[in-house]
Protein backbone atom coordinates (compact mmCIF):
# COMPACT_ATOMS: atom_id res chain seq x y z
CA UNK A 1 0.00 0.00 0.00
CA UNK A 2 1.44 3.58 -1.06
CA UNK A 3 1.29 6.52 1.79
CA UNK A 4 -1.44 8.52 -0.38
CA UNK A 5 -3.46 5.38 -0.24
CA UNK A 6 -2.82 5.03 3.60
CA UNK A 7 -4.05 8.31 4.19
CA UNK A 8 -7.05 7.68 2.43
CA UNK A 9 -7.87 4.83 4.61
CA UNK A 10 -7.16 7.43 7.42
CA UNK A 11 -9.97 9.51 5.70
CA UNK A 12 -12.53 7.03 5.05
CA UNK A 13 -12.00 5.47 8.66
CA UNK A 14 -13.02 9.19 9.76
CA UNK A 15 -16.04 9.00 7.85
CA UNK A 16 -17.25 5.88 8.96
CA UNK A 17 -17.12 7.22 12.61
CA UNK A 18 -19.23 9.97 11.95
CA UNK A 19 -21.61 8.40 9.72
CA UNK A 20 -22.15 5.55 12.29
CA UNK A 21 -22.25 8.28 15.51
CA UNK A 22 -22.79 11.41 13.79
CA UNK A 23 -25.25 9.52 11.51
CA UNK A 24 -27.36 8.23 14.70
CA UNK A 25 -27.10 11.68 16.55
CA UNK A 26 -29.26 12.99 13.96
CA UNK A 27 -31.34 10.33 13.54
CA UNK A 28 -32.80 10.70 17.33
CA UNK A 29 -33.35 14.27 16.56
CA UNK A 30 -36.38 12.74 14.33
CA UNK A 31 -37.11 10.47 16.79
CA UNK A 32 -37.57 13.51 19.10
CA UNK A 33 -39.34 15.53 16.31
CA UNK A 34 -41.91 12.87 16.03
CA UNK A 35 -42.72 11.48 19.15
CA UNK A 36 -46.15 12.47 19.24
CA UNK A 37 -48.06 13.51 22.24
CA UNK A 38 -49.24 12.80 25.59
CA UNK A 39 -46.62 11.15 28.55
CA UNK A 40 -45.17 8.35 26.39
CA UNK A 41 -44.23 11.19 23.91
CA UNK A 42 -42.31 12.93 26.25
CA UNK A 43 -40.73 9.48 27.54
CA UNK A 44 -39.62 9.20 24.41
CA UNK A 45 -38.19 13.01 24.11
CA UNK A 46 -36.47 12.53 27.69
CA UNK A 47 -34.67 8.65 26.29
CA UNK A 48 -33.33 10.59 23.37
CA UNK A 49 -31.87 14.12 25.58
CA UNK A 50 -30.39 11.25 28.36
CA UNK A 51 -28.95 9.29 25.57
CA UNK A 52 -27.26 11.67 23.60
CA UNK A 53 -26.61 14.66 25.58
CA UNK A 54 -23.48 13.72 26.71
CA UNK A 55 -21.91 12.77 23.54
CA UNK A 56 -23.51 14.71 20.75
CA UNK A 57 -20.75 16.99 20.56
CA UNK A 58 -18.37 14.88 20.62
CA UNK A 59 -19.06 13.30 17.67
CA UNK A 60 -18.19 16.11 15.56
CA UNK A 61 -14.83 15.70 16.20
CA UNK A 62 -14.96 13.14 13.40
CA UNK A 63 -16.63 15.93 10.92
CA UNK A 64 -12.99 18.22 11.58
CA UNK A 65 -10.76 15.24 11.42
CA UNK A 66 -12.26 14.19 8.04
CA UNK A 67 -11.85 17.61 7.10
CA UNK A 68 -8.62 18.75 8.37
CA UNK A 69 -7.26 15.55 6.63
CA UNK A 70 -8.63 16.15 3.35
CA UNK A 71 -7.80 19.69 3.26
CA UNK A 72 -3.89 19.04 4.48
CA UNK A 73 -3.69 15.61 2.57
CA UNK A 74 -5.53 15.80 -0.96
CA UNK A 75 -5.88 20.10 -1.05
CA UNK A 76 -6.77 19.78 -4.73
CA UNK A 77 -9.66 17.62 -4.14
CA UNK A 78 -10.22 19.50 -0.98
CA UNK A 79 -10.59 22.58 -3.31
CA UNK A 80 -13.10 21.00 -5.92
CA UNK A 81 -15.49 20.02 -3.69
CA UNK A 82 -16.21 22.77 -1.43
CA UNK A 83 -15.95 25.40 -4.32
CA UNK A 84 -18.50 23.30 -6.76
CA UNK A 85 -20.62 21.88 -3.76
CA UNK A 86 -20.80 25.36 -1.54
CA UNK A 87 -24.41 25.49 -1.83
CA UNK A 88 -25.13 21.68 0.07
CA UNK A 89 -21.92 21.96 2.73
CA UNK A 90 -23.26 25.51 3.41
CA UNK A 91 -26.58 24.00 3.86
CA UNK A 92 -24.99 21.17 6.30
CA UNK A 93 -23.06 23.61 8.05
CA UNK A 94 -26.40 25.53 9.24
CA UNK A 95 -27.81 22.61 9.88
CA UNK A 96 -25.02 21.87 12.60
CA UNK A 97 -25.30 25.37 14.04
CA UNK A 98 -29.66 24.95 14.28
CA UNK A 99 -29.58 21.72 15.71
CA UNK A 100 -26.84 22.44 18.14
CA UNK A 101 -28.59 25.24 19.51
CA UNK A 102 -32.30 24.18 19.61
CA UNK A 103 -30.84 20.77 21.80
CA UNK A 104 -28.53 23.30 23.93
CA UNK A 105 -31.39 25.71 24.53
CA UNK A 106 -34.41 23.39 25.26
CA UNK A 107 -32.60 22.20 28.69
CA UNK A 108 -32.47 25.76 29.49
CA UNK A 109 -35.54 27.28 27.89
CA UNK A 110 -37.57 29.19 30.82
CA UNK A 111 -41.24 27.80 30.10
CA UNK A 112 -42.77 24.85 27.79
CA UNK A 113 -43.89 27.12 25.03
CA UNK A 114 -39.95 28.26 24.88
CA UNK A 115 -38.50 24.34 25.44
CA UNK A 116 -41.04 23.55 22.94
CA UNK A 117 -39.79 25.55 20.04
CA UNK A 118 -36.60 24.80 20.71
CA UNK A 119 -37.20 21.40 20.55
CA UNK A 120 -38.78 22.06 17.28
CA UNK A 121 -35.69 23.45 16.32
CA UNK A 122 -33.94 20.67 17.07
CA UNK A 123 -36.02 17.58 15.07
CA UNK A 124 -36.24 19.99 12.54
CA UNK A 125 -32.51 21.27 11.66
CA UNK A 126 -31.58 17.60 12.06
CA UNK A 127 -32.28 16.80 8.72
CA UNK A 128 -30.29 18.94 6.64
CA UNK A 129 -27.07 17.97 7.60
CA UNK A 130 -27.11 14.02 6.47
CA UNK A 131 -29.16 15.23 3.37
CA UNK A 132 -27.00 17.48 2.40
CA UNK A 133 -23.85 15.42 2.87
CA UNK A 134 -25.32 13.26 1.20
CA UNK A 135 -26.08 15.28 -2.11
CA UNK A 136 -21.92 16.06 -1.34
CA UNK A 137 -21.48 11.63 -1.66
CA UNK A 138 -23.71 11.67 -4.99
CA UNK A 139 -22.20 14.52 -6.58
CA UNK A 140 -19.00 12.82 -6.44
CA UNK A 141 -19.99 9.40 -7.20
CA UNK A 142 -22.04 10.55 -10.34
CA UNK A 143 -19.07 12.57 -11.59
CA UNK A 144 -20.03 15.79 -11.32
CA UNK A 145 -17.27 17.35 -9.34
CA UNK A 146 -14.58 18.31 -12.27
CA UNK A 147 -11.41 19.76 -11.13
CA UNK A 148 -10.80 23.06 -10.58
CA UNK A 149 -12.13 25.83 -8.46
CA UNK A 150 -15.79 26.16 -8.95
CA UNK A 151 -15.03 24.34 -12.07
CA UNK A 152 -18.50 22.37 -11.97
CA UNK A 153 -22.00 23.56 -11.75
CA UNK A 154 -22.90 25.35 -8.27
CA UNK A 155 -26.40 23.87 -8.91
CA UNK A 156 -27.25 20.94 -10.74
CA UNK A 157 -23.79 19.14 -9.11
CA UNK A 158 -25.64 18.25 -6.07
CA UNK A 159 -29.39 18.72 -7.34
CA UNK A 160 -29.68 15.29 -9.67
CA UNK A 161 -31.41 11.42 -9.00
CA UNK A 162 -28.22 10.30 -7.38
CA UNK A 163 -27.43 13.11 -5.32
CA UNK A 164 -30.98 13.01 -3.92
CA UNK A 165 -31.22 10.07 -3.37
CA UNK A 166 -28.14 9.52 -1.87
CA UNK A 167 -29.17 12.36 0.77
CA UNK A 168 -32.45 10.57 1.57
CA UNK A 169 -30.85 7.24 2.20
CA UNK A 170 -28.50 9.18 4.52
CA UNK A 171 -31.31 10.69 6.19
CA UNK A 172 -33.05 6.82 6.24
CA UNK A 173 -29.48 5.63 7.70
CA UNK A 174 -29.14 7.59 10.70
CA UNK A 175 -32.91 7.50 11.59
CA UNK A 176 -32.60 3.63 11.75
CA UNK A 177 -29.42 3.41 13.61
CA UNK A 178 -30.92 6.13 16.10
CA UNK A 179 -33.87 3.73 16.69
CA UNK A 180 -31.88 0.62 17.28
CA UNK A 181 -29.07 2.56 19.48
CA UNK A 182 -32.30 4.05 21.62
CA UNK A 183 -33.50 0.27 21.73
CA UNK A 184 -30.42 -0.01 24.12
CA UNK A 185 -30.70 2.98 26.02
CA UNK A 186 -34.37 2.25 26.55
CA UNK A 187 -33.09 -1.15 28.09
CA UNK A 188 -30.14 0.86 29.97
CA UNK A 189 -32.81 3.03 31.85
CA UNK A 190 -35.11 0.02 32.72
CA UNK A 191 -38.29 1.08 30.20
CA UNK A 192 -39.38 -2.21 28.47
CA UNK A 193 -42.07 -0.15 26.85
CA UNK A 194 -39.94 2.00 25.02
CA UNK A 195 -37.66 -0.60 24.11
CA UNK A 196 -40.34 -2.59 22.31
CA UNK A 197 -41.86 0.64 21.04
CA UNK A 198 -38.10 1.70 19.53
CA UNK A 199 -37.66 -1.82 18.19
CA UNK A 200 -40.98 -1.76 16.19
CA UNK A 201 -39.94 2.19 15.35
CA UNK A 202 -35.67 0.31 14.34
CA UNK A 203 -38.04 -2.29 12.13
CA UNK A 204 -40.24 0.24 9.76
CA UNK A 205 -36.82 2.81 9.61
CA UNK A 206 -34.91 -0.33 8.21
CA UNK A 207 -37.60 -1.28 5.75
CA UNK A 208 -37.61 2.17 4.26
CA UNK A 209 -33.53 2.87 4.38
CA UNK A 210 -33.60 -0.73 2.29
CA UNK A 211 -35.54 -0.21 0.12
CA UNK A 212 -33.72 2.90 -0.64
CA UNK A 213 -30.42 1.12 -1.17
CA UNK A 214 -32.81 -1.15 -3.35
CA UNK A 215 -33.80 1.64 -5.40
CA UNK A 216 -30.77 2.95 -5.70
CA UNK A 217 -28.98 0.14 -7.32
CA UNK A 218 -31.10 1.19 -10.77
CA UNK A 219 -30.17 5.17 -9.85
CA UNK A 220 -26.83 4.42 -9.67
CA UNK A 221 -26.61 2.06 -12.38
CA UNK A 222 -27.82 4.80 -15.03
CA UNK A 223 -25.96 7.90 -13.67
CA UNK A 224 -23.35 6.79 -11.68
CA UNK A 225 -21.66 3.76 -13.33
CA UNK A 226 -18.62 3.96 -12.48
CA UNK A 227 -19.16 3.28 -8.68
CA UNK A 228 -22.14 0.94 -9.31
CA UNK A 229 -19.65 -0.96 -11.21
CA UNK A 230 -17.37 -1.11 -8.36
CA UNK A 231 -20.24 -2.14 -5.94
CA UNK A 232 -21.08 -5.15 -8.12
CA UNK A 233 -17.68 -6.19 -8.66
CA UNK A 234 -14.78 -6.12 -6.45
CA UNK A 235 -16.83 -4.30 -3.61
CA UNK A 236 -20.01 -6.84 -3.72
CA UNK A 237 -18.75 -8.82 -0.47
CA UNK A 238 -19.20 -6.17 1.20
CA UNK A 239 -22.18 -4.98 -0.06
CA UNK A 240 -23.25 -8.73 0.34
CA UNK A 241 -21.97 -8.54 4.22
CA UNK A 242 -23.84 -5.29 4.47
CA UNK A 243 -27.19 -6.80 3.37
CA UNK A 244 -26.66 -10.17 5.71
CA UNK A 245 -26.32 -7.79 9.23
CA UNK A 246 -28.95 -5.58 7.95
CA UNK A 247 -31.35 -8.70 7.70
CA UNK A 248 -29.88 -9.88 10.94
CA UNK A 249 -30.64 -7.15 12.61
CA UNK A 250 -34.21 -6.76 11.49
CA UNK A 251 -34.92 -10.16 12.49
CA UNK A 252 -33.46 -10.24 16.01
CA UNK A 253 -35.79 -6.60 16.63
CA UNK A 254 -38.72 -8.59 15.27
CA UNK A 255 -38.46 -11.95 17.70
CA UNK A 256 -37.50 -9.32 20.28
CA UNK A 257 -33.95 -10.74 20.46
CA UNK A 258 -32.45 -7.02 20.73
CA UNK A 259 -28.81 -8.10 21.80
CA UNK A 260 -26.93 -7.98 18.93
CA UNK A 261 -28.99 -6.01 16.74
CA UNK A 262 -27.01 -2.62 17.44
CA UNK A 263 -23.91 -4.30 16.67
CA UNK A 264 -25.05 -5.71 13.00
CA UNK A 265 -26.98 -2.62 12.18
CA UNK A 266 -23.42 -0.80 12.65
CA UNK A 267 -21.97 -3.48 10.89
CA UNK A 268 -24.43 -2.91 8.18
CA UNK A 269 -23.54 0.93 7.70
CA UNK A 270 -19.54 -0.15 7.67
CA UNK A 271 -19.68 -2.70 5.29
CA UNK A 272 -22.07 -0.25 2.76
CA UNK A 273 -19.63 2.48 3.38
CA UNK A 274 -16.33 0.34 2.68
CA UNK A 275 -17.68 -1.17 -0.50
CA UNK A 276 -18.08 2.34 -1.65
CA UNK A 277 -14.58 3.43 -0.75
CA UNK A 278 -13.61 0.31 -2.45
CA UNK A 279 -15.96 0.75 -5.63
CA UNK A 280 -14.87 4.38 -5.80
CA UNK A 281 -10.59 2.94 -5.72
CA UNK A 282 -8.50 4.30 -6.53
CA UNK A 283 -10.45 8.05 -7.30
CA UNK A 284 -11.10 10.73 -4.81
CA UNK A 285 -12.94 11.90 -7.92
CA UNK A 286 -14.08 9.07 -9.78
CA UNK A 287 -12.48 8.93 -13.48
CA UNK A 288 -11.19 12.64 -12.87
CA UNK A 289 -8.55 12.51 -9.87
CA UNK A 290 -7.09 9.49 -8.80
CA UNK A 291 -5.48 8.99 -5.02
CA UNK A 292 -2.19 9.33 -6.06
CA UNK A 293 -2.46 12.35 -8.38
CA UNK A 294 -4.43 14.62 -5.61
CA UNK A 295 -1.66 13.78 -2.52
CA UNK A 296 0.35 16.62 -1.16
CA UNK A 297 4.05 17.08 -0.61
CA UNK A 298 5.41 13.26 0.70
CA UNK A 299 6.25 14.69 4.12
CA UNK A 300 2.76 16.10 4.59
CA UNK A 301 1.71 12.71 4.02
CA UNK A 302 3.72 11.41 6.61
CA UNK A 303 2.55 13.76 9.04
CA UNK A 304 -0.75 13.22 8.85
CA UNK A 305 0.05 9.52 9.59
CA UNK A 306 2.06 10.51 12.19
CA UNK A 307 -0.52 12.62 13.57
CA UNK A 308 -3.24 9.70 13.28
CA UNK A 309 -1.10 7.65 14.69
CA UNK A 310 -1.10 9.53 18.24
CA UNK A 311 -4.49 10.02 17.56
CA UNK A 312 -5.18 6.41 17.77
CA UNK A 313 -3.37 6.11 21.43
CA UNK A 314 -4.91 9.42 22.97
CA UNK A 315 -8.13 10.25 21.39
CA UNK A 316 -9.51 7.10 20.31
CA UNK A 317 -9.01 5.80 24.20
CA UNK A 318 -10.47 9.32 25.65
CA UNK A 319 -13.66 8.97 23.27
CA UNK A 320 -14.05 5.23 24.13
CA UNK A 321 -14.22 6.35 27.67
CA UNK A 322 -16.66 8.61 27.16
CA UNK A 323 -18.90 6.71 24.93
CA UNK A 324 -18.50 3.94 27.81
CA UNK A 325 -19.31 6.05 30.55
CA UNK A 326 -22.01 7.38 28.59
CA UNK A 327 -23.80 3.69 28.42
CA UNK A 328 -23.26 3.21 31.43
CA UNK A 329 -24.85 6.55 32.70
CA UNK A 330 -22.19 7.64 35.09
CA UNK A 331 -22.16 11.15 33.06
CA UNK A 332 -25.75 12.40 34.78
CA UNK A 333 -25.35 15.86 35.98
CA UNK A 334 -26.59 15.93 39.85
CA UNK A 335 -30.07 17.42 39.16
CA UNK A 336 -30.21 15.66 36.14
CA UNK A 337 -32.43 11.82 36.39
CA UNK A 338 -32.94 8.51 33.54
CA UNK A 339 -35.81 8.95 32.01
CA UNK A 340 -38.82 7.96 33.71
CA UNK A 341 -39.45 4.02 33.66
CA UNK A 342 -43.07 2.83 31.63
CA UNK A 343 -45.85 1.61 34.11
Amino acid sequence: MSEPDAVAGVLLVGITFYAVFGGADFGAGFWSLFAGRGERAERRRQLVDWAIGPVWEANHVWLIFVLVVLWTAFSVAFGSLFSTLFIPLTLAALGIVLRGAGFAFHRLAPGPRERSVARALFGIASFPTPFFMGTVVGAVASERVPIGNAAGDAVTSWLNPVSLLTGALFVATGIYLAAVFLVSDSRRAGDPELERDFSRRAIGAGLVAGALALVGIFVFRADARYVFDGLVGEALPLVILSAVCGLGALVLLHRDARRGARELAVGAVVSVIWAWGVAQFPYLLPQVLTIEKAAGAQNTLTEVLVVFAVAVLLVLPSLAFLYTLSQRGMLEEEDEAPPPTGA
